[in-house]
């Protein structure tokens, strides 16, 4: 019988507002591209950790205007379709609604391992706001408990969270690996990301 293969969920980023006048300056404002973007939770992400692994990407509702009890609606209709031992990934929004959502609920399946990268911890971000119910309470024990292996990665240069936010988690986590990184320029818009890469390798090792 051939071996399962293990599941990585990974939730992406998004934008929240806190009225329609603002999301509309937004979406008539924001830069567009007809290139295409290449990103290192995409080809990259799949390519890297090759044929052992099932990269699930749901997409979440209304990702540039995101409402935190959408997405958790949308996240739970995929409960029956995990196995035990997945890993999960929230990068930036995705990252915060794990926060919140692990930290408020018994996660029905067993996580082996979770990265959060750069999520926001409150609304005190640079130029955006932290809206739509995204704001996690004061006790993340419940996050820990969740995953036992959790770890947090932040870039020192990051023009969107800044480190202050990775202060804040640490203050609050008391079992979290959190991880700071100095070469990683920007709000994780990078093409390739090797050191996500060799952790999430290291963990079937120890399944």
């Amino acid at each position: 019988m051939p071996k399962r293969k293990t599941q990585i969920l990974y939730i992406h980023g998004g934008m929240t507002f806190v009225n329609k006048k603002d999301y509309f300056s937004f979406i008539k404002n924001r830069e567009v591209s007809i290139d295409k973007k290449i990103a290192w939770n995409g080809e990259y992400l799949d390519k890297k950790l090759g044929s052992k692994f099932h990269i699930i990407r749901p997409r979440m509702p209304l990702q540039d205007n995101a409402k935190y009890s959408d997405w958790a609606i949308h996240f739970e209709r995929f409960f029956p379709k995990l196995n035990n031992n997945l890993i999960l990934i929230g990068e930036s929004l995705g990252g915060i609604f794990l926060v919140k959502y692990l930290s408020e609920n018994k996660f029905p399946k067993k996580i082996l391992s979770a990265y959060l990268v750069c999520p926001p911890y409150d609304n005190t971000l640079a130029g955006e706001d932290l809206a739509g119910g995204f704001e996690p309470k004061p006790d993340l024990s419940l996050l820990e408990k969740n995953s036992k292996k959790l770890t947090l990665l932040f870039s020192k240069n990051d023009n969107v969270v800044p480190i202050s936010h990775a202060k804040k988690y640490s203050a609050k986590l008391k079992n979290a690996n959190i991880k700071i990184y100095k070469h990683i320029h920007g709000h994780f818009q990078i093409p390739a990301f090797p050191e996500i890469i060799e952790m999430i390798k290291s963990d079937i090792k120890r399944k």
